[in-house]
């Protein structure tokens, strides 16, 4: 862990090459091109090729969805205990999300006029799980419960190939809440496959879930056919210390954080270079009893940094300019500070909310904005899942009132059809 002192003055452009950007191009895409490609020119023979190519998996096309009875079968070797722990995790994830629900409206700014937004879920949803360094059943809950509240008919589910035998709580997961539609693919292929349909899957309106770097290029290639929750990049977590700081617990949480890939971002926020020195010495003690120790030590080595600021107000100044997914407030009265931030995915406010509760349990989906878009992007959450429809009534008798001024402004634009449009109306009203 990198110590920079600031309590001169913030260098911006020593704290954008901190966080980086996400959505930039990756030397994958050249691949994931041909991939795309080809899956969407020949479809399930492509998804086959590539099953036994990259995950040396013989798939079929009678294969290539799991059953019911095979989801039933996995989930039996869940520990009873855990699929409690994830009833209690669906109760407050489904909680939260149901005040999030928008209704359709209407209202009439005047006579023979009426305007509106009407809200209708989107039909079809692809979620992918991926397989990789490790398997979140807890992602199943973050992406398919908003869509679900938000009254998404049909969730398609891809993972690749044998992820639900060796992980049986994800399976769990998707049985308690009833998504029984899955089929065994990953990677670059799967997103294909959901954007423009196979002979076996079908074709999703948008695509959500996390995945390697092939499955974000992917994403990225296939937005605007089919639409997506956001680019994901690696975890990030920024906490605001005081002098009131456990660096034990301080510790705790960057390292929560740096376990889940070498590429996550940590940062600490304080105004006391003895605290610093405390976390980060904390850091180095905790790491060798992490059972993902060399995952953590890459991320605390090569991308964490503790910055050492002015003041409360230099902290929140910082912490904006970072807009971390994650941002802690781990303070005995943080809510002057916490007041401050603008840009955080999610928000941790006091000693006892760290990243973690939001990460498994507390209700908000832990979707969440990386790479600093959390200054424009949001949790994923309901929303995302609705489609919102404009809805418009004039009378004749509105026409009558409003025509002229809408004439004069489509030709005033040189858009003399558009004038003929209201005119004509006017004309045999």
């Amino acid at each position: 862990m990198k110590i920079v002192d600031f309590r001169s003055g913030i260098d911006a452009s020593q704290v954008v090459a901190s966080a980086g950007e996400s959505g930039q191009q990756t030397a994958v895409d050249s691949a994931v091109v041909a991939i795309v490609q080809d899956v969407r020119k020949r479809g399930d023979a492509a998804l086959i090729e590539y099953s036994k190519q990259f995950d040396d998996f013989d798939l079929s096309a009678s294969t290539m969805r799991v059953t019911a009875d095979e989801i039933k079968r996995y989930t039996e070797a869940a520990s009873p205990e855990m699929i409690e722990v994830l009833r209690a995790a669906i109760r407050n994830v489904r909680e939260f999300h149901t005040h999030q629900v928008e209704e359709s409206w209407e209202f009439s700014p005047g006579a023979g006029i009426r305007l509106g937004v009407r809200s209708t879920p989107i039909a079809k949803v692809g979620l992918y799980i991926p397989g990789g360094k490790a398997a979140y059943p807890s992602s199943v809950l973050m992406n398919a419960i908003p869509a679900q509240v938000a009254g998404v008919q049909r969730v398609v589910v891809v993972t690749p190939p044998k992820v639900l035998e060796r992980n049986p709580l994800i399976a769990a997961a998707l049985k308690l809440l009833n998504i029984d539609e899955v089929y065994r693919i990953g990677g670059a292929q799967a997103i294909a496959a959901l954007a423009y349909g196979t002979q076996t899957l079908p074709r999703v309106d948008k695509i959500v879930g996390p995945g390697n770097q092939y499955v974000q290029a992917a994403k990225r290639l296939v937005y605007g056919d089919v639409d997506i929750d956001m680019i994901a990049g690696p975890s990030e977590v920024a906490i605001i210390t005081d002098e009131s700081c456990n660096p034990a617990w301080a510790a705790a949480d960057l390292l929560a954080q740096a376990e889940h890939d070498e590429m996550a971002r940590v940062w600490l926020i304080c105004w006391s270079s003895e605290v610093a020195v405390a976390v980060f010495n904390e850091v180095q003690s905790q790491l060798h009893s992490l059972e993902r120790n060399e995952i953590a030590r890459a991320a605390i080595e090569n991308h964490s940094v503790a910055f050492i600021v002015a003041n409360e107000n230099a902290a929140i100044e910082l912490a904006n300019l970072l807009a971390a997914e994650h941002v802690e407030v781990l303070m005995t009265d943080p809510d002057r500070v916490a007041e401050g931030i603008r840009n955080a995915g999610a928000l941790f406010v006091g000693r006892y909310a760290p990243t973690v509760v939001g990460d498994y349990f507390a209700g908000p989906s832990h979707v969440l904005p990386t790479g600093r878009t959390a200054r424009f992007f949001s949790p994923l959450g309901v929303p995302d899942f609705v489609k919102r429809t404009s809805l418009i009534r004039y009378s004749g008798r509105a026409i009558e009132r409003f025509g002229p001024m809408i004439e004069k402004f489509a030709k005033e634009e040189g858009l003399t059809a558009h004038a003929r449009s209201i005119a004509i109306r006017r004309d045999q009203a």
